[in-house]
This record gives C-alpha cells, sequence and structure tokens, in this order.
C-alpha cells in the first residue's frame, strides 16, 4: 500500500498548482487530503483522478475544513465522520467541521484526520485539547477493531524539538505546547508509530511553512503533518517521506507512507 497525504489549503488552489497531476504520476493507493474547503460537487474537473473512488467529510460551514480519501480499491467499510465511530457527543460537534473519514479493507484501515488548530484563539486551544484527549480513547477502540491501522494527516502539534525550527521562541504557542506535546507522547505510548521518525530518526524535516517572512524559502519549518501507524501496519513499513520545502501545491508539503499490506 502506497500512501499520499497532503493539507490542500483548499482543494481547487491545490488542483491548479498542479497537486493532482503530481499525483497520478505517482500512482499511490490511497490519497488522504485535509482542508478540502469544498463539497464534492464543487471539486474542480483537474482534481478528479480517473479509476479513484473518493469518500469526504464535508464541514457545515461553506469553505472551511473537511478531509477526504481517494482510493484506487473500493473499501469494504467507509465511516465519514468521528461520530460514525463512537456515541460520544462530543464527535457530533467536530464532525460538523469535517475531519475525519476512515476506510477499512480487509487487512488494515486507513484514515484522514484533520486535528484542529489552537492559534486563533485559547476558547480554540482548549476546544483542540478536547478533542485531542477524547482521541486516545476513541483510537484505543479503532485498533481493537482494525489492528493495522493507519492515520495520515495535519495533526497540528510539531512532536519534539528537531520538528520545528525555532524550537525556543515557539514553547508558548499553539502547536508546540508541552501539553500538546505530552499528547503526542501519550499517543506513542499507546503502541503507536511516527512512521517518518521511525525511518529518520535524526533527520530534521518540515512539513508546513508560514506565508510570512519567506519562511518556506529560509525552511523556517514546522513538522505537523504525520503518519501515524498502529504497531502492527508499522512492522510493514517500507518507506516515509515527506516532500518539501518545493513544490508548492500547498502551505503543507506532501507526506507519504508506503507498507506490506494489501488492499
Amino acid at each position: 500500500m502506497k500512501l499520499i497525504s497532503l493539507n490542500a489549503n483548499g482543494i481547487r488552489s491545490a488542483a491548479d498548482k498542479g497537486f493532482f497531476d503530481w499525483a497520478q504520476q505517482q500512482a499511490p493507493d490511497v490519497i488522504c487530503l485535509q482542508e478540502v474547503r469544498a463539497t464534492p460537487e464543487q471539486w474542480p474537473r483537474h482534481a478528479h483522478l480517473p479509476g479513484y473512488w473518493r469518500y469526504c467529510a464535508v464541514a457545515a460551514r461553506a469553505g472551511y475544513a473537511g478531509v477526504a480519501v481517494l482510493t484506487r480499491y473500493e473499501p469494504r467499510e467507509a465511516h465519514i465522520g468521528l461520530a460514525a465511530l463512537s456515541d460520544d457527543p462530543l464527535w457530533r460537534r467536530f464532525d460538523e467541521e469535517g475531519r475525519f473519514v476512515l476506510l477499512a479493507w480487509d487487512e488494515v484501515a486507513v484514515g484522514s484526520i484533520y486535528v484542529p488548530s489552537g492559534t486563533t484563539n485559547w476558547a480554540r486551544q482548549a476546544g483542540k485539547m478536547r478533542f485531542l484527549d477524547r482521541l486516545l480513547g476513541l483510537l484505543e477502540g479503532l485498533v481493537r477493531r482494525w489492528p493495522r491501522l493507519v492515520l495520515a494527516g495535519d495533526w497540528n502539534i510539531a512532536h519534539e524539538p528537531i520538528d520545528i525550527k525555532n524550537d525556543r521562541s515557539n514553547r508558548k504557542n499553539s502547536g508546540f505546547l508541552p501539553e500538546e506535546r505530552a499528547w503526542f507522547d501519550r499517543l506513542l505510548a499507546l503502541g503507536f508509530v511516527d512512521a517518518f521518525r521511525r525511518l529518520h530518526p535524526e533527520e530534521e524535516r518540515f512539513s508546513w511553512w508560514s506565508n510570512r517572512g519567506r519562511a518556506r524559502e529560509k525552511n523556517v519549518g514546522w513538522r505537523i503533518d504525520y503518519v501515524i501507524a498502529s504497531e502492527p501496519a508499522a512492522e510493514a513499513l517500507e518507506e516515509a517521506w515527506i516532500l518539501g520545502p518545493e513544490p508548492r501545491f500547498s502551505d503543507h508539503a506532501p507526506i507519504g507512507a508506503s507498507f506490506r499490506l494489501a488492499l
């Protein structure tokens, strides 16, 4: 299974910048997208890949958030939204923002996830932490149901100092707060694996750059996009990568991984 993930920062913009032409050349089995910002009917023609099934979680607010999974292989199950997998009432609220899609086959389940940002204000940061705290329990249940579980997307957390260019000056900023990094520790302690870091333990690579201050040209970035795999899935991990700073399909870089798993 070859997987590609991108926070598109708007599906129309990413398509105009050539993402889908590039993706078609890569021929992945699965494409996970975040921040789609469009209904399926609003996808531009050049964002349609022939031969791929498409599953979307759309935000209630027009032009906001939204995730999708494209796949060459029809799944046995498709779960749109977090409330489709849990009766926790919190998920109904976050499903209005279009943050999760999960597809399952015989050997593996793959999800596209877009964790809320807390940069707007502290109320949003508090909401982000509630999302994260409840997510751990949900993931424990998912991995019992699908032992080989892979989640790709924008997690909006830089885990370690190696994952952010200016760690000291960002320690009080959302995305690198101590409680967010501690949450990521808890995620890994549950048996989940950061695919890129498992294969590249000391490589400094970033997946997002601010549009200010020529950050991308200077490679002053954050690694906040991850392929996260359960340990049984990670045992089949062959490759993990980040494509950046170039080309520029979005303010995020495409990330990806390959597993010895069949769909």
